[in-house]
């Protein structure tokens, strides 16, 4: 293993998501600037690139985009009668078809050693449903093909108030609300947590982070009064927890009404007063909306969404395809940049530590891929 990072040069796969949505378009703009310490390939169809890059130029002649032709891409060429049934705002099967293979075609090179990481675009579900492809979400998929269960979403967002780093894991996912108390244990919970620790040790060198854990319940079940799940087993599996990993700090289980306040503090306060808002390291939500809510609500266009556990790095924005205002040249592209920038970060911290599979094979830094362009 290299030790010197100054010869480490990160390859990304950036899939276009949806060709349908704006995926393409929140690329193009992400990457109209250079971002500096990495080598991009674009993977997806570049028909619907360029389609998408001069729709927008003619739309908006001065908005600052990058031009297909200087972008390094792995092409995924489409059906003729496949392609044809791609209209940009429109979610359909054919739509759904497209994102599919897109992600794949990158998990596969992934997979072979050519790239260190992916960070997709968004993708609807619904339209990879009607393709033939009932996935939760992409997430699920690359844990399948990568062969892992043992896996998580961490959505990541840094703050432009005061350069505090959000880090919210959540414990169960794309499941419906009324299946999340059946769905949580104390085992799902050590598993989730460990793989935490393991994610903050390796992307982001805590060794010892600080944790807040919410509770389930209005007022953490009040003492069994409006529920019974932390009596029950929460708060007995936090005690084990805690003598089994005595050098961690582990907050809770919080209220979930109140586990959001200090984040928040943290996230809009002065860069003088961040830190004495005491934020834990992490924070572990029981299901979606719990954790998810607030993090949108302090960094919906900068969150980033990180599936950890997997032997690459994937990183993707943390919002939609948004087919309501694809091509119209006005969709936010913050959350983009923000998620090729961690997903570079996250790159060159594990192969200072060593925690790659893949950094022996691209050490070089060149990708072993057909692609166009430059």
């Amino acid at each position: 293993m290299l030790s010197d990072t100054k010869t480490y040069t990160p390859q990304l796969a950036v899939t276009l998501g949806d060709p349908a949505g704006i995926g393409t378009e929140v690329i193009l703009k992400a990457l109209a600037a250079p971002l500096a310490g990495c080598v991009i390939t674009l993977v997806g169809s570049r028909s619907r690139l360029v389609a998408t890059y001069q729709q927008l130029r003619s739309r908006h002649p001065t908005l600052p985009l990058a031009n297909p032709d200087d972008l390094q891409i792995l092409d995924i060429t489409l059906a003729p009668d496949l392609e044809q049934q791609i209209a940009i705002g429109q979610e359909s099967a054919a739509s759904g078809a497209a994102s599919f293979q897109y992600l794949e075609t990158a998990i596969a090179h992934a997979l072979s050693g050519a790239f260190h990481g992916i960070v997709t675009g968004p993708i609807s579900k619904a339209a990879w449903s009607a393709a033939g492809h009932p996935y939760p979400g992409q997430t699920e998929l690359l844990a399948e093909r990568a062969g892992v269960d043992r896996f998580g979403m961490l959505f990541v967002a840094r703050s432009p108030h005061t350069g505090w780093i959000l880090r919210t894991l959540l414990a169960t996912t794309h499941i419906p609300l009324r299946d999340v108390a059946d769905a949580l244990t104390p085992a799902l919970l050590t598993r989730k947590l460990d793989l935490l620790l393991d994610c903050l040790r390796q992307d982001f060198g805590l060794e010892a982070p600080r944790i807040a854990i919410a509770g389930l319940n209005p007022h953490s079940g009040e003492q069994g009064k409006l529920g019974h799940e932390e009596q029950d087993w929460l708060i007995p599996w936090l005690e084990d927890t805690r003598l089994r990993l005595p050098h961690l700090r582990l907050d809770g289980p919080t209220p979930p009404d109140t586990l959001w306040v200090k984040p928040g503090q943290a996230w809009f306060g002065s860069t003088q007063t961040a830190a004495a808002f005491n934020p834990a390291d992490a924070y572990l939500a029981l299901y979606h909306d719990q954790g998810l809510i607030p993090v949108k609500l302090m960094a919906f266009d900068r969150a980033v969404n990180t599936s950890i556990g997997l032997p690459f790095v994937r990183t993707s924005p943390d919002h939609g395809t948004a087919f309501d205002i694809a091509g119209l040249g006005i969709a936010e592209a913050t959350s983009m940049r923000a998620a090729l920038e961690l997903a570079v970060a996250l790159c060159h911290e594990r192969y200072k530590t060593g925690n790659t599979e893949t950094s022996d094979q691209l050490s070089s830094g060149s990708a072993n891929v057909a692609v166009t362009g430059i």
